[in-house]
């Protein structure tokens, strides 16, 4: 195990989300009475996927009535905006840890991604993992509908893996100098009330 992701308590993020996701589908009182050796804030942005997700199923639902759906709708505003503060908020950790290790030349090419936005992507990823192995063990589908859902949820975790992988890697290349990291900014503009025309129109923002 690299000594860096440790460092930044990032060491075996699978396992850990895997342990997190089936914990708080035990509904605890406390979400964060289990959270291991994990980095704090990589916890919290797990914790408001795992509350983005589960609003996005209630939205889905057609027995209630518009008024629930419209205040879902305005949770899953919430919990996204908190997610990507959080993402941010993790680079900025990582930046700071990165910042007395390396200096970074300026023609240095950067990545596309940022690794708070891996961390995020992995933790979606479980999500995906643990609901379609729910889905392979239902008792009112036929073995066709299992076989393709055993064959997704392989993809899934291929890919979660490969995100792992790239994680380290990205981690790698900034500490030997081969890339420079660059905090990059959201400016989500629709839950901003003096950016999103809807709402500054009706106060005269």
């Amino acid at each position: 195990m690299k000594m860096h992701v440790q460092e930044l308590k990032l060491a075996d993020l699978i396992q850990a989300f895997d342990r997190l996701i089936t914990f708080w589908h035990s509904d605890p009182a406390d979400y964060k009475s289990e959270p291991g050796e994990l980095n704090p804030i990589a916890l919290e942005l797990g914790w408001r996927n795992y509350s983005l997700w589960h609003e996005e199923d209630k939205a889905r639902r057609t027995d209630v009535d518009d008024s629930m759906i419209a205040q879902v709708k305005r949770n899953i505003d919430g919990f996204n905006q908190q997610r990507n503060d959080l993402i941010e908020k993790l680079d900025e950790a990582i930046l700071a840890w990165l910042t007395p290790k390396v200096a970074f030349n300026k023609d240095l090419p950067i990545n596309s991604e940022t690794p708070g936005s891996i961390v995020d992507r992995i933790f979606i990823m479980s999500l995906k993992v643990y609901h379609m192995h729910e889905d392979t063990l239902r008792d009112d589908i036929d073995d066709a509908h299992r076989s393709r859902s055993q064959q997704k949820l392989a993809t899934l975790r291929e890919q979660r893996a490969d995100l792992e992988q790239a994680l380290h890697r990205l981690l790698d290349d900034y500490l030997a100098g081969n890339r420079k990291m660059k905090l990059y900014r959201q400016f989500k503009m629709y839950n901003d009330p003096t950016l999103n025309p809807e709402l500054y129109r009706q106060t005269g923002a």
